[in-house]
């Protein structure tokens, strides 16, 4: 027979429609569920429809029957609650592995009996979600609580899945997932039942989303949860439940456009009237499906609630013939996740991960988790994300702590908190027990804190298959048998050697694997360390140029541990350290997400004295910064007996500057105390406010940005500059407002979105104000914002114009999508288009294409008006549509002329790269 795995890229399959809903069809009764059998069980039994398969398998035979009668390729089995943990509310949990094996023997004979060569039938094991959760309190009262752990998750799945497998199924379908930890925990449950029972089946998985943001009920994005289950050996993920198949549609294709596995869809019969029924007829469901077939979306479709045979009945005329979904490829980068995604690119520049819930680096931290007095300790979580650390660091590691408990509660609380919990956790121990305990509280994608090779490679790889088991990606420190590694030699033969283990011995996925060659302080006095930030640099720009895949990170602050109780010195190091350790490969690092200092900062003669330490560059290096840190500890100590800190610090970028510059250093330092005044001052010197805005406010956002882009400024600095401008722009706001002239007319109506995926607002607010200035009624939707929102208000307000926004990556493709939804519904409305990702580009080659309007790039705010204004004049729009078309021709005809030449495979294979024949 063929297998489903060649089949389903040979066509659509059909999957069954609802058991539950074929079941309330028969009127069965209370003795019908319980037969002679079960009639001493206390309590209520009908609603119980998994036992049916041991007290009426007759019934659970014939909706099987009808269901291949209509057509299904693949019929579920009745299994979906067959768990101890949740037959346990019907006081049969005993029966679990009995019902199992009856619900896979009922299906198999049924699907045996319809099946032929032309057309296979299959059978999978239908695992739901339980009805407990890993991820959530059941007790509002205490949100680290759980109401069963993981480890008793994990064998209630294994019990059932181990049955399903003996009993004969094709595949094992995860399904109706509302909590990510949970499904973590049946996927573990399922490689740990193949292992034993020996027999392997594809895996798949299911969703489903609990509202129009198209989130899980525990808080994960579709994004997200794929970078959850990035390690398993999946078959096919997709959505079931929730929502009808109009509705399911837009999360169907963002999970399409992401997701590197077959994808399925199962949605209700629309959705339930007030008395929770569903009156969508086959005919209706089957029109609205028919889209996902025709846009090539999916490769198994079926029906969930309110579906029965007479709506599968619809599905093979509309399967006829039609080409089946092409995965997406595997992501060539870094996925990690909280509730959201954090996907690591050279975009990202630099990862920062905050350092500070830390017991060993944190006394603060330590006397809150001591004293139990975790809502502080959240806030500092808390405060860390909120300063732009991208992962936070937790590490519990103290002598008179129970590292395992206390690591466990707080996990759980931070997932009790989604402001901390959409970013990913780094879990810090050198306990693996405590690390172990950390991976099981997590639903997101976590990283491990560390690993290595001390131990010897059997414990090694031990820890590193059970990292890959929970779905984790992993940091390996540069040590081995030998110790640490502290050469440039050491460190890349320690590190090849660990990347060949991983890759080949366990199959780690190289993406998730995150190198630390060890940060180690200079400047000690020893001249044995005064090449450590050099090896370290070199070793970084080897492993990425070597090992590919692999990312390198470090802990910063090691470096300046010399001058401990110089603040200046020690950041300014960093600040210099990482400039030049980014700009060979290092994107990850353990820092102070609140650090004031830029390299741009650094006064001269201090930058050569310090470059000259990491660097290496002179033998009396460390005397000579030695001095310099005494003589600024000296200069402050003078100024601190004349004035305070405060009152001293401005005078070095306040006096005898312009209100332009102060205005510009003030965004760039993310310093909000003197903008009251500096404001005031430039009203003084412009015309209206709105022209502060897009002349030095404008002018400063732009400096940012090209700092960020040298690898001058990081993240957590470009937060606090967003925070400054915000400030500006309501310290503004009234003025302008006031500014505006009663009863004039509107010059046009404005439509302003961040798509879908992207939370930054900040250039879009900047946008509204400037657009408001001039004249312009704004709609404005906020972040997140769906493509079908979009297109449905631009259509309802009718609007001139629509500006799209986005900082991140992913935005690209989401402004695509935009574009192309826009002109399947014939709109004629044209698209602004910017962000710190967009390009004029990308513009080019992905959305003017897609789209027939005027689309137009805009690199900052202060065009938006003209070009609005552009767009608002019938002749003027038509000479830029023109210009704009001429200028995309010339991008992308000179793109295809950049195209890199390509050999033939025989030809790249002979000119593989030999990284393990001999390190150099």
């Amino acid at each position: 027979m063929v297998s489903i795995e060649k089949l389903v890229r040979e066509r659509i399959l059909i999957l069954d429609g609802a058991m539950g809903t074929m079941i309330q069809r028969y009127n069965l009764t209370e003795e019908d569920f319980r037969e002679e059998r079960f009639a001493d069980i206390p309590g209520q039994m009908k609603g119980n429809n998994d036992l049916l398969c041991l007290t009426r398998p007759d019934v659970i035979q014939d909706i099987h029957r009808k269901y291949l009668m209509a057509g299904a390729d693949i019929i579920e089995t009745n299994t979906f609650s067959s768990t101890s943990v949740s037959m346990a509310d019907y006081h049969v949990q005993e029966y679990v592995r009995e019902m199992n094996l009856a619900a896979v023997k009922l299906a198999r004979e049924v699907a045996d009996e319809f099946s032929t060569p032309d057309k296979p039938r299959f059978v999978a094991g239908s695992i739901g979600p339980t009805n407990k959760t890993c991820s959530m309190s059941p007790d509002v009262n205490n949100p680290a609580m759980r109401a069963l752990t993981y480890d008793e998750l994990a064998d209630a799945y294994r019990e059932q899945m181990e049955a399903l497998l003996e009993g004969g199924v094709d595949a094992l379908l995860i399904e109706t997932i509302f909590d990510t930890l949970n499904a973590k925990a049946a996927i573990f449950a399922a490689e740990k039942a193949m292992e034993a029972t020996g027999v392997q089946v594809p895996v798949m998985l299911s969703v489903t989303v609990s509202d129009t943001g198209g989130r899980t009920l525990s808080g994960q994005t579709l994004e997200a949860f794929l970078a959850s289950v990035q390690h398993a050996n999946i078959f096919s993920v997709g959505l079931n439940c929730s929502f009808g198949a109009r509705q399911l549609k837009p999360f169907l294709e963002q999970l399409a456009a992401r997701a590197p596995y077959y994808i399925s869809a199962y949605p209700n019969a629309g959705l339930p009237n007030s008395l929770g029924k569903y009156d969508q007829t086959p005919a209706d469901m089957a029109h609205e499906v028919k889209e996902y077939i025709q846009e090539g979306l999916i490769n198994i479709i079926g029906g969930c609630c309110g579906t029965t045979d007479a709506y599968i009945a619809e599905y093979p005329v509309l399967i006829a013939g039609a080409a089946p979904h092409v995965p997406a490829p595997k992501p060539e980068s870094l996925w990690l996740s909280g509730l959201e995604l954090l996907e690591v690119t050279p975009e990202k520049n630099f990862i920062n991960v905050g350092e500070r819930c830390n017991v060993a680096g944190s006394r603060k931290f330590l006397r809150l988790v001591n004293e139990k007095k975790y809502d502080e300790a959240l806030s500092i979580a808390r405060q860390q994300v909120e300063d732009g650390a991208q992962v936070v660091d937790v590490n519990m590691d103290d002598g008179l702590l129970d590292a395992q408990a206390e690591m466990t509660t707080f996990l759980n609380l931070i997932a009790s908190e989604p402001e901390i919990a959409r970013v990913p956790v780094m879990i810090d121990s050198s306990k693996w027990d405590v690390i172990v305990a950390g991976l099981k509280c997590l639903q997101g994608k976590s990283i491990v804190n560390s690993i290595s090779l001390k131990e010897g490679e059997e414990k090694f790889l031990e820890h590193a298959r059970t990292i890959r088991q929970y779905g984790a990606a992993t940091v390996v420190m540069a040590f081995d048998e030998k110790g640490q590694a502290d050469t440039y030699e050491r460190k890349i033969e320690v590190c090849a050697r660990a990347y060949q283990l991983l890759v080949e011995k366990v199959g780690f996925n190289p993406h998730d694997i995150i190198f630390d060659p060890n940060v180690l302080a200079v400047a000690t006095g020893m001249d044995e360390h005064n090449n450590y930030a050099v090896d370290f640099i070199r070793a970084t720009g080897w492993i990425r140029k070597n090992l590919p895949g692999a990312h390198v990170s470090g802990g910063v602050s090691n470096l300046s541990f010399s001058f401990r109780g110089n603040n200046y010195i020690r950041e300014a190091m960093h600040a210099v350290f990482l400039y030049h350790a980014i700009r060979e490969g290092m994107d990850m690092g353990i820092v102070n997400p609140a650090t004031a200092v830029l390299y741009t900062d650094i006064p001269a003669d201090i930058l050569e004295r310090i470059e000259d330490v990491v660097l290496n560059r002179r033998p009396d290096a460390a005397e000579r910064l030695i001095e310099t840190a005494e003589q600024l500890k000296a200069a402050a100590e003078q100024q601190k007996g004349n004035a305070t800190d405060k009152q001293v610090a401005p005078l070095s970028w306040r006096n005898g500057t312009s209100v332009e510059e102060r205005l510009k250093h003030a965004l760039t330092k993310g310093i909000g105390d003197y903008l009251e005044e500096d404001l005031a001052e430039a009203l003084k010197l412009y015309p209206k406010a709105v022209d502060i805005i897009e002349g030095p406010l404008m002018s400063g956002m732009n400096y940012v940005g090209e700092l960020f882009g040298a690898g001058k400024m990081f993240l957590p600095q470009v937060v606090k500059t967003a925070r400054t401008m915000k400030k500006a722009v309501a310290i503004l706001q009234p003025i302008i407002e006031a500014e505006k002239q009663e009863g004039s007319t509107s010059a046009g109506k404005v439509l302003l979105a961040t798509v879908k995926g992207d939370v930054h607002d900040i250039g879009k607010n900047i946008v509204s104000v400037v657009m408001a200035c001039n004249g312009y009624e704004i709609i404005d939707l906020g972040v997140m914002v769906p493509a079908e929102t979009i297109v449905q208000r631009a259509l309802e307000e009718k609007v001139d114009m629509i500006g799209l926004s986005g900082l991140i990556t992913p935005s690209l493709e989401e402004m695509v999508h935009v574009a192309m939804e826009l002109e399947k519904v014939g709109a004629d409305i044209p698209l602004l288009i910017g962000g710190a990702t967009t390009s004029q580009l990308h513009t080019a080659l992905k959305i003017a294409p897609v789209y027939h309007a005027p689309v137009v790039h805009l690199k900052d705010a202060s065009q938006n008006a003209t070009v609005a204004a552009r767009l608002m004049n019938p002749k003027a729009k038509e000479e830029l549509k023109e210009k704009l078309s001429s200028e995309y021709q010339r991008l992308r005809e000179k793109s295809v002329t950049q195209a890199p030449k390509t050999v033939s495979l025989e030809e790249a294979q002979k000119n593989k790269l030999n990284l393990f024949g001999g390190v150099k």
